[in-house]
């Protein structure tokens, strides 16, 4: 059996600066370095500490990661050369500036669909950003960096949620008795909400329900039995296009696998179909008996 093939794939900015003999005179070249030095001293002043030799080790590190990432997403499917020509046109400093403007945008998306209050605090919000920097940026000179590509996963994992946590939101902004406010919010609990209230028809949204709303909703459903299909049809023609995506793909897995529905029209009490609701809805429900 042949061993695996590894390719070596080290930081573009290192990659960059090992074609400079020949395609860079030696003031380029020392602009770069001075370029360089001033954003290690930069990140060890605010991300490492500084006065220690591994503070500006990992500085270093950062540096090189930070200024990779800018290259690879200004260069996407160039070679070295085009990011050694950006360096020497732009600067290494407007490299590090755009990574490190991926990461800010980063990491002020959703990491996933329960949103609390605490997300909006600033010291946790710079936690949160100084996390990710230094996790997907670390990039040491000698050995392959695959930041771009988790930066990559990462965003494509983060636009999702965003898409999910910005459709719940229109839901609540929307609901049928006026704007839910809570600043605490389970996304995936809110869509929930208003595709299980949508069966009854009518194109009400019910972005949040209590106890007392969820028994009339299956004592009208078991009573009317409507057409679940026509229900969903009309909440879709409320809803936005961007956000119709979200909603239309978790219809079909709920017109599939919602047990609430599926238990509406058997002997199951209100008890019981209220517990398979908080499954679906979680803290999205409100309890309107002790």
């Amino acid at each position: 059996m042949l061993p695996a093939i590894v390719i070596e794939k080290l930081p573009r900015l290192i990659r960059a600066i090992k074609l400079m003999p020949g395609n860079a005179d030696e003031e380029e070249a020392a602009i770069l370095a001075e370029e360089l030095a001033g954003i290690t001293a930069m990140v060890a002043e605010k991300f490492t500490n500084d006065r220690t030799a591994e503070g500006i080790q990992r500085a270093q590190l950062l540096t090189i990661g930070g200024v990779s990432l800018g290259l690879e997403h200004a260069v996407q499917g160039e070679d070295d050369m085009a990011a050694l020509d950006y360096l020497i046109e732009n600067g290494a400093e407007q490299a590090f500036q755009a990574g490190f403007r991926l990461i800010r945008e980063l990491a002020a998306m959703p990491e996933d669909t329960l949103v609390g209050e605490y997300d909006n605090d600033p010291v946790y919000s710079q936690r949160r950003l100084k996390e990710l920097f230094v996790d997907i940026c670390t990039a040491d000179p000698a050995e392959t960096w695959s930041g771009y590509e988790r930066y990559l996963g990462q965003l494509k994992q983060r636009q999702q949620v965003q898409a999910i946590v910005d459709a719940a939101r229109w839901l609540r902004r929307h609901h049928a008795e006026g704007p839910v406010k809570d600043p605490d919010l389970n996304a995936e609990g809110v869509i929930a909400l208003a595709i299980i209230f949508a069966a009854e028809g009518g194109g009400r949204i019910v972005a949040r329900a209590g106890q007392k709303e969820f028994e009339r909703f299956v004592a009208s459903v078991r009573k009317h039995k409507p057409d679940f299909q026509a229900g969903w049809a009309e909440l879709m023609e409320h809803i936005p296009a961007p956000h119709q995506p979200i909603i239309a793909e978790r219809i079909a897995t709920y017109r599939e696998n919602c047990t609430v529905l599926q238990k509406l029209y058997t002997r199951a009490s209100i008890k019981q179909l209220w517990t398979e609701l908080e499954n679906y809805a979680g803290s999205e429900i409100e309890a309107d008996y002790p």
